[in-house]
C-alpha cells in the first residue's frame, strides 16, 4: 500500500508524541482493553509472523470472496507454501459488497478459508474497510490486471461517500461477521480499517473509522481489535487509532533506522505491537534487516505479499512497467505462481528466523 514518505525524523517524533498524549476525539462504545490485558493476551501468542495474503488468482478482495471466483484449491496450495517457511499468520482483506450480495454464502466462504488456514497452522487477521487504490467498487466480474501496474484492480471499501442507509448496512455487516466468528480461535485479531485517510481522503475517513470501532465494541468477541497507523501527519486519525486499539498495529516500509524510531515511539503506549505491513525491497525494507529487528523487539511481522499474481505487487507503487515484463527487483511478494521462491536465499533466511526454539 502506498506510503507517505517521512519528511524528517524529528517530525516523526513530534507527530507520534502528540497523538500519544492527546485524549481521543471520541470514545467508542464498549471498553478498550487495558494495556495489562493486551500484554497478557500477547504473552500467550507465538511470535506473529506472516504475510498479507490474496490468492494469486484474485485481482482484489471481491474476486477472492465472490462465490464464482472463490478459489479454495489455490488458497490451500499457497498457504502450504507459507506454512513451509514458518509463517503462522495471514492478514486477509474482506469486502462489504461480497457480504451484502450473499451474507450466508460469504460467511461460509470465510469459514472455508479459516479451515484451510488452520490445516496449515495459520491464524488470520481479517480486515474490514480500506481506503487504498480504486474507488467505487462493483460486484460481479472484476477487471483484468493492467500490465505492469501495482494493484491495478484493488478496490477500496466502501470507497464512496456514505449515506445513513450505507452506514446502517455496513454496521450490519461488521456486527454480523464479528458476532459469527467472535470466539473463533482461528482468528488472531480484527483489523477494522486499513490505512484510513489514504487516497487523499485524510480526515474525511474519521467518521467511518470511529463508527467501525463502535460497531465492533458492540459485538461479542474474544479477539483484540485494531486499526494500523501508517501516515504520521494525520494527527486526528492517529490519535483515535492509537488510543482505541487493543493492540497497536502499524505499517512501515522504510529502512531499519526509520523503522526502529517508529516502533520506539509506539512502544510508549505500553501495548503489544504488530507491524502489519513492511518489506519493500526498493526502499531497503527487507526480510534480512527488518525481520531480525522485529524479532528482537518482540513485535509481530506481517510483510506485504506472498505469491506473485493478479495483484501485480511485484511492481513498485509508482513505477509501472508498461509491457508487463518482470522487474529486475521485485517490490513485494516471496513466491512465483509455481511455488518457487523469487530469491532462494531470502526464503532460507525467513525459515531460519521463524524456526521455533
Amino acid at each position: 500500500m502506498k506510503k507517505i514518505i517521512l519528511a524528517t525524523l524529528s517530525y516523526v517524533f513530534f507527530g507520534a508524541s502528540v497523538f500519544a498524549q492527546l485524549k481521543p476525539p471520541a470514545k467508542p462504545a464498549g471498553t478498550v482493553w487495558s494495556a495489562e490485558k493486551a500484554q497478557q493476551w500477547y504473552s500467550k501468542q507465538a511470535w506473529v509472523t506472516g504475510a498479507n495474503y490474496i490468492p494469486s488468482t484474485a485481482i482484489n478482495q471481491l474476486e477472492m470472496w465472490q462465490a464464482n471466483t472463490f478459489d479454495p484449491e489455490t488458497i490451500d496450495k499457497e498457504l502450504g507454501w507459507a506454512e513451509g517457511i514458518g509463517f503462522n499468520t495471514m492478514r486477509v482483506f474482506l469486502h462489504s459488497l461480497a457480504y451484502q450480495q450473499d451474507p450466508s454464502g460469504f460467511k461460509k466462504r470465510m469459514s472455508n478459508y479459516l479451515g484451510i488456514a488452520d490445516k496449515h497452522h495459520i491464524r488470520t487477521m481479517f480486515v474490514f474497510f480500506d481506503d487504498c487504490w480504486n474507488p467505487n467498487p462493483k460486484i460481479g466480474k472484476q477487471p483484468d490486471p493492467k500490465p505492469g501496474v501495482h494493484n491495478s484492480g484493488w478496490s477500496q471499501d466502501p470507497g464512496r461517500n456514505l449515506t445513513d442507509k450505507d452506514y446502517a448496512a455496513l454496521a450490519t455487516y461488521v456486527k454480523d461477521v464479528i458476532n459469527t466468528f467472535g470466539h473463533d480461535k482461528r482468528i488472531l485479531l480484527w483489523d477494522l480499517y486499513n490505512e484510513p485517510g489514504n487516497s487523499k481522503r485524510r480526515d474525511q475517513s474519521y467518521d467511518l473509522l470511529s463508527k467501525v470501532f463502535t460497531w465492533a465494541r458492540q459485538t461479542d468477541h474474544d479477539q483484540p481489535i485494531s486499526s494500523g497507523l501508517w501516515a504520521w501527519d494525520m494527527t486526528k486519525l492517529n490519535t483515535f487509532q492509537a488510543l482505541n486499539s487493543d493492540v497497536i498495529t502499524y505499517h512501515e516500509y522504510e529502512e531499519p533506522e526509520k523503522h526502529l524510531r517508529i516502533l520506539q515511539v509506539l512502544k510508549t503506549h505500553g501495548r503489544p505491537l504488530i507491524c502489519t505491513e513492511y518489506m519493500a525491497r526498493r526502499n531497503k525494507s527487507l526480510f534480512s534487516n527488518i525481520l531480525p529487528l522485529l524479532k528482537k523487539e518482540k513485535i509481530g511481522a506481517i510483510n506485504w505479499g506472498l505469491v506473485s499474481g493478479k495483484s501485480n505487487t511485484i511492481y513498485a507503487w509508482d513505477t509501472p512497467i508498461s509491457d508487463g515484463s518482470e522487474p529486475q527487483l521485485w517490490f513485494h511478494d516471496i513466491f512465483r505462481k509455481d511455488g518457487s521462491p523469487y530469491k532462494a536465499d531470502e526464503v532460507d533466511f525467513i525459515k531460519q528466523e521463524t524456526k521455533r526454539d
